[in-house]
């Protein structure tokens, strides 16, 4: 079975706000088959530090998130998800997402069959990426 690359999001929003805008978005990326979701899960971090999990009817403002097509879970461990809690600020709450880019599995089969090994790779932040483009226009 050819797989592309796995990757994570942790996506959080403060005052333990969950924004359900996103879920259109999410699936459409699903329908078109750029990514398929491997597992989701939703915290929230209180003010005095403490982090709990739940599902996404566990929240009202993440019950969108039902309609995502497809099955996930499984994937993340309690190490994962401790390691997510503590990069929240408190009064943040979260989704923490594990997806495959279907979109790039050829490549990754291409780049494997020919002995190929991806040995890094970061997902540069759009702060960074916005400021070089400004930069790049103001010196042409």
């Amino acid at each position: 079975m050819s797989i592309g690359p796995v990757e994570y999001v942790l996506i959080a929003f403060p005052g333990n706000q969950f924004k359900g805008e996103i879920v259109p978005a999410l699936a459409d990326l699903i329908d078109a088959g750029t990514v398929r979701i491997i597992d989701l899960v939703f915290l929230k971090k209180d003010a005095d530090g403490t982090v709990t999990t739940f599902e996404y009817d566990g929240l009202e403002d993440s019950a969108a998130f039902a309609e995502l097509p497809g099955e996930a879970g499984g994937f993340l461990g309690e190490e994962d998800i401790a390691a997510a809690g503590d990069a929240l600020e408190p009064d943040f709450s979260a989704a923490l997402l594990v997806w495959e880019d279907v979109w790039a599995a050829p490549l990754a089969e291409a780049i494997r069959g020919a002995g190929g090994v991806i040995i890094g790779g970061e997902r540069v932040p759009h702060e960074i990426v916005e400021a070089a483009l400004e930069e790049f226009a103001a010196q042409s």
